[in-house]
């Protein structure tokens, strides 16, 4: 897929992204004239982004009881400052509001809006409620619209990098506010050829907020480059994060060449992301632990004491 911002939707990706099904829209249109597609010569709908934009503040309308008949006598630009009102207003606690305003603000490259959101969010949520409520499942829905090209590579990246921002504020402040215990260190980093750095991101923010040290390496890293880091650090445990590297038919041979390292010290290594869903867990060495979630793992340091768990 090229970085083009992708201008033009066809009716399932609006039926994608806005969880309206299709047969819905078009009853819309001709009730209600909330759209204008344009037609190919084959009579195929095609609706431009700002389609899209409106149909989800329709939406996100409609979940703020407003009725459809209503909400149609209105501008696109009438419904877009209803909406900004009511996020303003602190309406927006209901986790499906809260998912549908930071998509439009994906869709919108809207920086405010998402601003707006979180802030309203964290008035009466922890950041911890607002990362496994509404960014885990929001980007849980992002990887699959953009797996169907729904979405083009620029908007992920766009609200990626802001709630990475998010997440790197609240580690600096945990940071701040807790001192590390020296009994257990965390070394996180991403397999070579891995970028997708969230998830890591947020086990970072647990480890430390739970008063463990970290040694935080980040994206596309080389197992022999662990190594200097085993020699000069007791107590050491690794967490890696497998979204898309490596391979599944890769994984066994990565599991081996990580105990060709450290087996010899039994040193723990952590594994999480989608990738584990291909991991057989009875055929992968003792110290290798699989993780089914970011919450499987914290329920594990909860537990953890000097001892390894």
């Amino acid at each position: 897929m090229d970085n083009v911002v992708k201008t033009k939707f066809s009716i399932k990706d609006l039926e994608s992204l806005s969880g309206i099904k299709a047969h819905t829209i078009r009853i819309w249109e001709k009730r209600y004239n909330l759209l204008q597609p344009e037609r190919t010569t084959t009579n195929i709908r095609t609706y431009a982004l700002s389609d899209l934009q409106k149909l989800l503040n329709v939406v996100f309308l409609t979940e703020n009881r407003y009725k459809i008949s209503k909400i149609a006598q209105y501008s696109s630009t009438e419904i877009a400052a209803i909406v900004a009102q009511i996020v303003s207003e602190k309406s927006i606690g209901n986790q499906n509001h809260a998912i549908n305003s930071f998509k439009i603000a994906m869709m919108n490259f809207d920086q405010n809006l998402f601003y707006k959101t979180y802030n309203t969010l964290l008035e009466v949520k922890s950041f911890e409620e607002i990362f496994y409520e509404s960014f885990l499942p929001l980007l849980h829905e992002i990887g699959l619209l953009w797996q169907t090209d729904t979405i083009n590579p620029s908007h992920e990246h766009f609200i990626f990098n802001l709630i990475k921002q998010k997440i790197l504020i609240n580690i600096e402040k945990k940071q701040r506010e807790i001192l590390p215990r020296n009994d257990r260190t965390f070394a996180l980093y991403l397999p070579e050829n891995e970028i997708h750095e969230l998830g890591l991101l947020f086990l970072n923010y647990e480890i430390v907020s739970h008063g463990f040290k970290v040694i935080y390496l980040g994206q596309s890293i080389m197992l022999e480059n662990l190594k200097y880091l085993s020699i000069n650090h007791p107590n050491l445990s690794f967490v890696t994060y497998f979204t898309v590297q490596p391979p599944k038919e890769e994984i066994p041979q990565y599991f081996e060449d990580f105990n060709k390292l450290f087996g010899k010290q039994n040193l723990h290594l952590y594994v999480l992301g989608s990738m584990t869903n291909f991991i057989d867990e009875n055929k992968i060495p003792e110290n290798i632990r699989v993780m089914m979630s970011i919450r499987e793992f914290v329920n594990l340091i909860n537990k953890a004491t000097a001892k390894y768990v």
